[in-house]
């Protein structure tokens, strides 16, 4: 299905009364919260649409992401089911992946009429980002739930390109396992053996491949080749190896490069711009490098 057909299905036939291929679906109220919040982001953008479009995506996405700029920080908002899995979205608290989502799938939106900027197609958008190979087939598994597996399947999509070996990354061990170890947190997994087995061996699979980072200690060095919009993944030390963290947006303000993200309850608990990316990472020990992903399309 071409990406064009599954935004005007409405994130090809997962949610109820739209376009079925026959699997399960959940009534549009249990996907999309935060209908006000939209129309606010859609009012604030329309009337800018034509010259919107004429930037580059990576302009785009930092631009919706200041848009975002204090939206309450809320976990868990994408387990909304038991069983069925389902493109969702949630404007009214934002976690930090649903964060950098929702503003490249409002960059994505802008591609096209201003007529067809809704939530549904807002859906089909964070389906293509979302899930392997851009579409959700009702299961938990066909979600892209590690961010250095959504940067290679997004990659080899052609809808963003993995920077971080390009910009220096070195190969470190990745232990892959938070999912496993807390999967009481995860509503799906809590209600379903067979899925904490497949995450169980997704995470296996990670352990076997390395994970590349720029250590943190010459990030400094590459700031200046990261641009607005690019998707910057935290890895942290994890007891023997590392793992992905933490994710936010590359903003430059007056020469710097910020780092803009959904901060956790026990820091700025909303979406914020914060320091530059340097003195972020600095400012917690565990902390150890990036990853860089640049939105293309």
């Amino acid at each position: 299905m071409t990406k064009t057909l599954c935004v005007l299905l409405g994130g090809c036939g997962i949610l109820g009364g739209s376009f079925s291929l026959g699997q399960p679906s959940l009534p549009m109220e249990v996907c999309f919260r935060g209908q006000a919040r939209f129309q606010q982001v859609v009012a604030a953008a329309a009337p800018k649409a034509d010259a919107l479009r004429g930037l580059p995506i990576g302009e785009r996405v930092a631009w919706f992401g200041q848009l975002l700029v204090g939206t309450p920080y809320k976990g868990f908002t994408l387990e909304i089911d038991d069983r069925i899995e389902a493109p969702s979205c949630n404007l009214n608290g934002l976690d930090c992946w649903t964060f950098f989502e929702s503003a490249l799938a409002f960059a994505r939106l802008c591609e096209q009429p201003t007529a067809q900027w809704t939530p549904r197609a807002m859906l089909g958008w964070l389906e293509q980002d979302r899930y392997w190979g851009g579409s959700c087939d009702g299961s938990y598994l066909s979600r892209l739930h590690y961010l250095e597996d959504w940067a290679r399947d997004n990659d080899r999509r052609g809808l963003v390109q993995d920077l971080t070996r390009q910009l220096g990354g070195k190969a470190v061990p990745n232990v892959a396992r938070e999912m496993t170890i807390n999967a009481d947190r995860y509503r799906y997994m809590k209600n379903s053996a067979a899925n904490r087995a497949g995450i169980s061996k997704l995470e296996a699979g990670l352990r076997k491949r390395p994970l590349y980072m720029i250590p943190i200690s010459q990030v400094a060095a590459v700031e200046p080749k990261l641009q607005n919009g690019d998707i910057i993944g935290v890895i942290s030390r994890d007891g023997d190896g590392y793992g992905t963290s933490h994710v936010g947006i590359a903003l430059r303000q007056k020469g710097v490069l910020h780092f803009m993200h959904a901060s956790s309850p026990r820091n700025a608990g909303k979406v914020v711009v914060d320091s530059r990316l340097t003195d972020y990472l600095k400012r917690y020990r565990t902390n150890a490098g990036i990853l860089v992903a640049r939105p293309l399309k």
